[in-house]
């Protein structure tokens, strides 16, 4: 499992706690952590003040408190971050969950699931009821954007219609695969009839869709043709 860990585990970026507007940016990787820091500063001692950056493999960090103490704000010294000073303390800087969660990574417990494949993790959620997609949106930012993305509910409505119109993909472009989805009969109809006046075709069209299942259909990975193949070694 460890093939599918991208180099950066972790970054993020932010500023110290005020007075001070020193800006911080801290980035995990496979094997370091690294805090990079930037002085910004209007007092004269601090004019030819250099960026820096300090490392610490993932088991230096697990054990080195230095960069971990969450001491509190008002603890903080006004002082040249290149001294070693607590401002490198990713508790202050972030958060202490944002520590929590670097901790965790240096310990080797990843979060395998979200780092999957966008095309893998797609066809891996085609096989939940919708309860449990609905659910899984709210994880996390990512899963939430996959949940709600048209790929997935091109795909679910595929699955629950005998037969998908060019009207239908048509009017998924204006509305959405998943506003289609949830969208009766009648509306659906009244909506796609609109759509044909408006292009200046008079027909009815006629649907034979089903009614939104609970759970999609269990087909194999060759059946959901838009998502490309991925291995995991």
């Amino acid at each position: 499992m460890a093939a599918v860990l991208p180099t950066i585990l972790y970054e993020c970026d932010g500023q110290a706690p005020a007075p001070s507007k020193d800006f911080y940016h801290l980035l995990v990787t496979r094997t370091e952590v690294i805090m990079r820091y930037w002085k910004i500063s209007l007092r004269s001692e601090f004019r030819d003040a250099r960026p820096g950056e300090v490392k610490e493999s993932h088991q230096d960090f697990v054990d080195d408190p230095t960069l971990q103490d969450p001491c509190p704000v008002s603890s903080v010294p006004e002082t040249d971050c290149s001294t070693g000073s607590s401002k490198h303390r990713i508790a202050i800087i972030f958060s202490q969950n944002t520590l929590q969660y670097v901790l965790n990574l240096c310990k080797g417990n990843y979060d395998y699931l979200e780092r999957l494949s966008e095309p893998l993790l797609l066809y891996i959620m085609t096989f939940l009821d919708l309860e449990d997609i609905a659910l899984l949106s709210q994880v996390s930012h990512t899963f939430q954007k996959l949940c709600n993305s048209d790929r997935l509910w091109e795909h679910i409505v595929e699955s629950s219609c005998d037969k998908v119109t060019a009207e239908m993909r048509a009017l998924a472009q204006d509305i959405g695969w998943k506003q289609l989805f949830y969208t009766n009969k009648l509306q659906l109809q009244l909506q796609l009839r609109r759509r044909r006046e408006r292009d200046g075709e008079g027909d009815a069209v006629t649907l034979s869709c089903h009614y939104p299942p609970t759970s999609l259909p269990k087909k194999p990975a060759e059946h959901y043709g838009k998502l490309e193949s991925t291995e995991i070694n």
